[in-house]
């Protein structure tokens, strides 16, 4: 692994692994689809409960550049610091509400699905707090997300980057 050298808030220097490629240029097509999936994804979802999924999306696959990304997203659109801390925890919580709640839970579900694909129980929960047209949209951005978190984790994109 190539490292660089960089700096954490305490002075120590730490290495950080190096970006493996820039994909917008090797993949231009690909990554303006990309960009344009992403915008679409959006489309009619409440913003607050879009941030929360990608962040959530995002921690369970490591991807720093995404957590980092829309962590700050988040903020500007209100999200408080405590609420985004306790999303590997959110049940434990009393911070989200029911809707947010059903849309934590299938992001789990999807982003997971190899441990026990969607379960009816989880799509209910969404179904009930979403309409129809507002499910297909999430599923969308969770489906989304996820491919954003493949290429970053991937090539290795940095917060440092952004």
């Amino acid at each position: 692994m190539t490292t660089n050298e960089t700096t954490v808030t305490n002075g120590a220097p730490v290495p950080a692994p190096e970006q493996r490629m820039p994909m917008h240029k090797l993949a231009p097509a690909f990554y303006q689809a990309m960009v344009a999936l992403d915008r679409a994804s959006r489309e009619g979802v409440d913003p607050v409960i879009a941030e929360l999924v990608k962040v959530h999306a995002s921690m369970i696959n490591g991807c720093a550049f995404c957590i980092d990304m829309h962590a700050a997203d988040a903020r500007k659109h209100g999200e408080q610091d405590h609420r985004m801390l306790s999303l590997p925890a959110w049940r434990e919580t009393p911070w989200f509400t029911a809707r947010e709640r059903a849309a934590l839970a299938l992001t789990e579900s999807v982003t997971l699905l190899t441990q026990g694909h969607v379960p009816d129980a989880v799509y209910a929960e969404a179904a009930a707090q979403f309409d129809e047209t507002e499910l297909a949209q999430l599923i969308a951005l969770i489906t989304t997300i996820n491919a954003w978190n493949r290429i970053g984790v991937s090539t290795r994109l940095s917060p440092a980057a952004r």
